[in-house]
This record gives C-alpha cells, structure tokens and sequence, in this order.
C-alpha cells in the first residue's frame, strides 16, 4: 500500500516540482490582482444603505437589492450603493410673479427614495436624481402656480396658496421612484420697497378692523341703552297706570297714623285743602305754634306732598322740611 501511495504522488510532486515557477508567477499575479481590485471584490454596505449591482455582460439587477453588510463582487461588474436615510437638501430659486415683481424663495427639501423601486430608478434615472428629477420638477410646479399670483398674495400666503403649491409639487414628485416627505419655505424675500408697502397696507387694513368694532361695540351700547330707557318707561306708566286719587288718600290717611304715633314727631299742623287731612307729629311733646294767615297755602302744599311721598307707608323727606319751617316761624 505504501508503495502504491508513493507512485501516486510521485508523479504529481514532479509535476508541482516542474512548474514550480509557474505556479508561483500565477500566484504572485493573483496575490496582486486581488490586492488591486480589493475595494471592487469585497464590499461593505454600511448601515441605512443599500445597493444595485450592474453586471458586466447582462445589466442592472433591477429585482435584486443588496441590504447592509460583507458582500464579495465580480471585479467586472459595478456596485451602486444608495443612502436610505431622509436626507435634506437646499435649495433657491426666483419666481416672477404676474405682475413681472421677483420673489426669491428658500426651499428645505427632505426626501430619500423609495426602497422597493430602488432598481428602477437607478435604471431609469440614477444615483444623481436629486438634480435630475426632485429639484427640477419641485422648482418648476412651483414657478407655475405661484405665477398666477401678485408678490403680496406670495408674500402673506394668501388663501394658503402656498400650501396648495407644495402639495402640487409633491404629488408630482412622488411619480418617480423617490419619496419626498415634505418641502418646507425656509424665507421668501422681495424688494425692500415692496415689503414695506405690504406691511403698510396690513397695518391699515388691521386699524380699519379694529374701528369696525369698535362702532359695532357703541351700536350694541345704544342698542342696550334703548332697551333699559324702553324698560323704565314701562315700569313708571305701569305704576301711574295704578295710582289714583282714592289710593293716594288712603296712603295720606295711614302715613297721618302713623306719624301720630311716632315720639320723633314735634310739630302739629292742621291740613287744608281739598281732604283737609292732618299731619300730627309728637302730640305729647309740642308746644301750640301761631300760624301766620298767609302760609296755610302753603302747608296745604306740603301736606299733600307729603301724603303722596308715603304712599308705601314710608316717611317722606318733606316732613324735615315741614318741621324746619316750623321751628323758625317760632
């Protein structure tokens, strides 16, 4: 068996110990080959990226993505590797306005593409689509229907025209393989001249408003006003309505008992006139008063008053008076 095994080999150690030189030139030239091509044959697709391979001989793999991690590659063909991530780019740009006035206008656009598609646009479009297609198409829709409008309608966003244009130019952008999550205004900028015409005319437009409120707010004061006027005058014709000559005597005749019965009281005087009631104040405690003749028109005055003065029972301020003139005829 032994012997078998060395005339095995032995044939093939004199092959080996024949081209020797060969095989160590072959090695040499694959050890250099390898080494050169290294970054094109070993691979790493780091993290929150991905890849499309484009073969040599039969094109792009559009179906195959190749996800994070060591991949090994033919040195003839070429490897494409795309960030995943949301990524933001900066952008500005003039827009003429209809009345031919330049708005400059900043743009924030976050977008990434799309993961499934990522073959095909690599086929149809390519890693540079952010110049290729984004910005381009997103500046164009919106140098269009922002055209429409006058700068001060593009500067104070009016009727959200803003808003409805950046929602144009992302629906038209999604159409091709990228998604572009959002577009955001960063400044739009005009002619120093313009914008202070526009905040000029803004602040006028706002002092207009606040005098329309105010005269709707003196328009509802007189409006209330007119209702509380409307209400004392129903209240004083409901109350004369009630009031009548019988009333006020029997008013006149328990305000005279009562004053009769008050120790407060001072003075007596004799009532004349149509009912001739009396006021009697303190009939314990009074001295007789002389009564000059030209007066008793006058207490009849009061009288009266004061009678009607208390017709809720209640002492009228005239008495005090009645009592005054009283002490200084005395």
């Amino acid at each position: 068996m032994e012997n078998n095994k060395v005339a095995i080999h032995s044939p093939f150690r004199q092959w080996l110990w024949r081209k020797r030189r060969s095989l160590i030139i072959l090695l040499i030239i694959t050890a250099l080959i390898f080494t050169f091509f290294w970054q094109k044959i070993v691979i790493t697709i780091d993290s929150g990226q991905a890849a499309i391979l484009f073969r040599r001989f039969s094109g792009t793999e559009i179906d195959t993505i190749y996800e994070e991690g060591l991949h090994l590659f033919s040195p003839l063909d070429k490897v494409y590797i795309y960030e995943m991530r949301k990524q933001i780019a900066l952008h500005n740009f003039d827009v003429i306005s209809n009345k031919g006035l330049i708005v400059h206008i900043s743009l924030a656009i976050r977008y990434r593409p799309e993961y499934d598609l990522l073959g095909i646009l690599h086929q149809r479009i390519g890693p540079d689509y952010l110049q290729r297609v984004i910005v381009p198409q997103i500046e164009s829709v919106m140098r269009k229907e922002l055209g429409q409008y006058t700068a001060e309608q593009i500067y104070t966003n009016e009727a959200g025209l803003l808003t409805n244009t950046i929602l144009t130019a992302l629906d038209e952008v999604g159409r091709n393989y990228v998604e572009v999550e959002d577009i955001i205004i960063r400044s739009l900028k005009l002619p120093e001249q313009i914008i202070d015409a526009i905040e000029n005319k803004l602040q006028q437009q706002e002092f207009m408003k606040s005098y329309e409120f105010r005269l709707q707010t003196a328009a509802k004061e007189a409006e209330r006003l007119k209702i509380i006027a409307k209400g004392i005058k129903a209240y004083h014709y409901t109350v004369n309505q009630g009031i009548t000559e019988t009333t006020l005597r029997l008013r006149g005749i328990e305000a005279t008992e009562a004053l009769a019965k008050s120790n407060n009281a001072k003075v007596v005087v004799i009532g004349s006139g149509k009912d001739g009631l009396p006021i009697i104040l303190n009939t314990d405690t009074a001295t007789p008063v002389r009564e000059p003749a030209n007066v008793s028109g006058e207490q009849d005055t009061l009288s009266v008053e004061s009678s009607k003065n208390n017709i809720f029972g209640q002492i009228s301020p005239n008495e005090d008076n009645i009592q005054n003139k009283a002490k200084s005829k005395q």
